[in-house]
């Protein structure tokens, strides 16, 4: 039956539309609302809460394959490492009796490190196109720099500058570091192996153990006292080495220590674990072994030019934004005013020393290395930056340097106190730290000014038993990322204050007392010099 109103056009608010229908009343036909608002707002609310719900499961998804990876990557780690354990055990065999006495000499092996092949983090992150992104804007504010220092030295000059004074400044006297550290090295590279071969050999079948071990490890202890104790410094103190020369000098100083320790402290139980009177040559590594475990000869081109870019990013930083603060700074009277001015102005550099010397050293520099000797485990550092504790910062920001205070510094405390005083040792760890940081510092700037000292073992212990473990969520993060920030601040402001008053307020014979007392607290513009200092 034709409808009546069929050939006259139809009115939308009052039409009804027929749908089919699963869920049929008995008619087959269910009408939908003749209101055309309603029925929008009601596939609208359907599509939102559709939406919600997908992204609910989605999360629950990611959530659900995220421990699914971490537990398997967990299992592959230690089936890795038992594999790894087993491979040693073959290669260095050790009978029973000297597995015990081992396990009595020193910590128990099961519990040392492990390394697995895996890639750094940010070659891993730099993979995908939005990480990489940020990487792209850091380089295009180093082209900001470069070209700002261009333009202000053309309007001021009234031509382009590209002397880069305060690079070949900072590197002074690079023979004298070549000629030094080649001394140092080789040193490191002869003396330990040599006396643990001899030492080695010796302590077996000797009737005079105690006195092979004391007279060895006497000898041990006098070369790390001169060799690379003495020798550095004098020579950076004695020939007045610049800032970067100094750093490279008092670091690898540091490095080579670290390293001779490790390897005896590695080395000396297995000895210790032999049977008497049984000499075994497994005993001691082959010295291509320990060539390996030192150093080795190649070019890795990208991550070394990679550090070279970041020695010019930090120039344009000094040039652009410390240097013109800090020369004005000096000329003012020390106030509490110009201090938070001087710490809150010095945040932005800061960090970008910080995300610099993170990138340069930590990334480029280690992978650089570790392709060099086809070392697997790239893991020098973790995903520091999503730190909630400043506790787990300690542990992910240089995994190598966290390894090294863990296993011979904090546990060998443990051990040495049957595990009786755990915060002793973790006061120890700081204290090390500390001490070796402001070390480094106050050698290479040639003053004391203990800040760093103090930010390790005040701030550095409260924040870690106050933001520990425990603290989770974003704000946290966010708090951490604030405090890091701030200290930034405070360690560009406090040294550059320092470095320009010990330049423009010397003193010509300055007593002991002259030489501990901050030079900016009393350094005022009447007694300033006309001294020009980088």
């Amino acid at each position: 039956m034709v409808n009546e109103g069929a050939g006259a056009p139809r009115s939308r608010r009052g039409s009804h539309k027929v749908v089919p229908s699963s869920d049929q009343d008995g008619t087959g036909e269910v009408p939908c609302p003749s209101n055309g608002t309603v029925e929008v707002k009601h596939i609208i609310s359907a599509k939102l809460q559709l939406k919600k719900k997908a992204e609910h499961l989605k999360a629950d998804l990611m959530r659900q394959f995220d421990t699914q990876v971490n537990e398997f990557m967990d299992s592959l780690i230690e089936e890795s490492a038992s594999l790894g354990s087993s491979h040693v055990s073959t290669v260095f065999p050790l009978s029973d009796k000297e597995k015990s006495k081992l396990r009595h000499t020193r910590p128990s092996q099961g519990q040392s490190k492990q390394f697995v092949i895996r890639r750094s983090l940010l070659d891993e992150l730099f993979e995908v196109n939005h990480i990489r992104t940020i990487y792209h804007m850091f380089i295009a504010l180093l082209i900001l720099f470069i070209f700002s220092t261009l333009v202000v030295d053309f309007i001021d000059e009234g031509r382009l500058v590209l002397e880069f004074d305060l690079l070949v400044y900072a590197f002074g006297q690079f023979p004298l570091v070549v000629v030094t550290w080649m001394c140092m090295f080789l040193s490191t590279l002869v003396v330990p192996y040599v006396l643990l071969s001899v030492w080695a050999g010796v302590y077996p079948t000797s009737n005079h153990r105690a006195l092979w071990t004391v007279l060895a490890g006497s000898l041990l202890l006098l070369y790390q006292g001169l060799c690379l104790g003495f020798l550095p410094t004098y020579v950076v103190l004695k020939n007045g080495l610049p800032p970067a020369s100094c750093f490279i000098l008092i670091l690898e100083q540091v490095r080579l220590i670290m390293k001779a320790h490790s390897f005896i402290r590695e080395n000396v139980p297995r000895v210790l674990s032999l049977e008497p009177n049984k000499a075994n040559s497994l005993a001691v590594p082959q010295f291509t072994q320990y060539i390996y475990f030192l150093f080795c000869i190649k070019i890795k081109s990208k991550s070394f030019s990679s550090v070279l870019g970041c020695l010019f990013y930090a120039y344009y930083i000094f040039v652009r934004l410390c240097i013109p603060q800090f020369r004005s700074i000096s000329m003012q009277l020390f106030d509490l005013r110009a201090m938070v001015l001087c710490v809150f102005n010095s945040i932005l550099p800061g960090v970008l020393v910080l995300f610099l010397a993170f990138f340069a050293f930590l990334h480029c520099w280690l992978n650089a290395f570790a392709e060099m000797l086809r070392f697997g485990d790239r893991m020098f550092y973790k995903d520091w930056w999503n730190s909630t504790s400043f506790a787990n910062y300690y542990r992910t920001w240089n995994v190598v340097v966290h390894d090294w205070l863990y296993y011979y510094v904090y546990r060998d405390f443990l051990w040495m106190t049957q595990k009786r005083f755990r915060a002793a040792a973790m006061l120890v760890v700081f204290t090390v730290s500390a001490v070796v940081h402001e070390y480094v510092l106050a050698i290479c700037f040639g003053f004391f000014y203990p800040v760093m000292f103090c930010l390790f073992m005040c701030f550095g212990m409260v924040f870690n038993f106050v933001l520990n473990d425990r603290r989770k969520g974003p704000i946290w993060n966010v708090i951490m990322w604030t405090l890091l920030f701030l200290g930034q601040g405070v360690l560009i402001c406090l040294y550059s204050q320092e470095w320009y008053a010990q330049r423009f307020c010397p003193i010509q014979e300055p007593s002991f007392l002259d030489l501990l007392k901050p030079r900016s607290w009393t350094c005022t513009p009447q007694t300033n010099t006309a001294v020009d200092a980088h």
